[in-house]
């Protein structure tokens, strides 16, 4: 299989995650949760080139569009603050894309949760100083804002991200074995 056809099969499938998890509040009654922290990474781990990173931002503000647009009950908060996703995925990407050679789980796994606090910490404050929700809200004050949401940010980006290891070592080990039993015939 051509590195090309493997790109456009990985994009289609991060989209399709996309899809599934950020907008599955309008897709079904089942809610998953938000995967897109996890997708940036696993973007950046296996598409690299930053024309993979814009388009699946473009696709990420899409969804939230439509969803607004299907539903405007629905509060996605796009506003100024909203602008502090471009660089929290961006943080991800790179993490991403730096990580791409690692065969360690232990380097993974840190760089997962490293990545992650970081990008939390970037939307969270940036949703907080630059959205208009909290209007006199100070520097001393958003950082005191918003840290009940980390535990759940953390374990859903973490459960995709050790699924995706799990899923490409099985992949992966499956490939060797049938690649060992084709050279053995």
């Amino acid at each position: 299989m051509n590195l090309t056809y493997k790109k456009y099969i990985s994009i289609s499938i991060i989209l399709l995650l996309m899809t599934l998890t950020r907008g599955s509040h309008f897709l079904t009654d089942v809610s998953l949760p938000d995967a897109s922290f996890a997708l940036f990474l696993i973007g950046g781990l296996l598409l690299k080139k930053p024309k993979w990173f814009i388009s699946l931002f473009a696709f990420s503000i899409a969804i939230d569009l439509v969803t607004l647009s299907m539903n405007s009950a629905y509060q996605i908060p796009i506003n100024l603050g909203y602008l502090g996703l471009l660089p929290s995925y961006g943080i991800m990407w790179f993490i991403g894309s730096r990580i791409a050679n690692t065969k360690s789980f232990i380097k993974f796994t840190v760089c997962g949760v490293l990545a992650t606090l970081i990008g939390f910490l970037i939307s969270t404050q940036t949703y907080n100083l630059l959205s208009g929700t909290f209007p006199d809200i100070t520097i001393k004050q958003s950082m005191q804002t918003g840290w009940e949401y980390l535990p759940q940010s953390l374990i859903y980006t973490m459960s995709y991200l050790m699924a995706y290891w799990g899923i490409q070592a099985l992949l992966k080990r499956q490939f060797v074995s049938q690649k060992a039993t084709v050279s053995d015939i």
